[in-house]
C-alpha cells in the first residue's frame, strides 16, 4: 500500500509559477512510476506529466511541455511538479498517482495504469 498526499495548490495569476509536492509513505517508493494528472470542471482527467522510477525518462502533454518539469526525490519519496507561466486553462484538481514497474525507464500513460491516488490540489490560475 502506499499513500500519496499532494501539497503546493493554490491561486496565481497568469504568468506565475507554483510547484506541487507529492509525499509517499508506504512501500518503496523506487518501485514506482509516477504520474501527475489534471482534472477541470467539465473535463476528463488528462495525463499532465510522468516519470520513470529511475527518474531518466520523462513525458509531459503537448499543452504543458516547456512549461511545466516533473521530478522526482527517490531519498525523500517526494515527487515534484514545477509549473511556470501559468495559464487560466492550467485551473485544475491536481492530482498525483503511483504505478508499479518492473523497468527502471518505463512510463504509465493511463490512468488505469496507475495504483494509488492522491487527494488532489487545487491550482486557480487568474486572468
Amino acid at each position: 500500500q502506499v499513500q500519496l498526499v499532494e501539497s503546493g495548490g493554490g491561486l496565481v495569476q497568469a504568468g506565475g509559477s507554483l510547484r506541487l509536492s507529492c509525499a509517499a509513505s508506504g512501500r518503496t517508493f523506487s518501485d514506482y512510476a509516477m504520474g501527475w494528472f489534471r482534472q477541470a470542471p467539465g473535463k476528463e482527467r488528462e495525463l499532465v506529466a510522468a516519470i520513470s522510477w529511475s527518474g531518466s525518462v520523462t513525458y509531459y502533454a503537448d499543452s504543458v511541455k516547456g512549461r511545466f518539469t516533473i521530478s522526482r526525490d527517490n531519498a525523500k519519496n517526494t515527487v515534484y511538479l514545477q509549473m511556470n507561466s501559468l495559464k487560466p486553462e492550467d485551473t485544475a484538481v491536481y492530482y498525483c498517482a503511483a504505478g508499479q514497474v518492473r523497468l527502471a525507464w518505463q512510463l504509465l500513460f493511463r490512468g488505469d495504469e496507475y495504483d494509488y491516488w492522491g487527494q488532489g490540489t487545487q491550482v486557480t490560475v487568474s486572468s
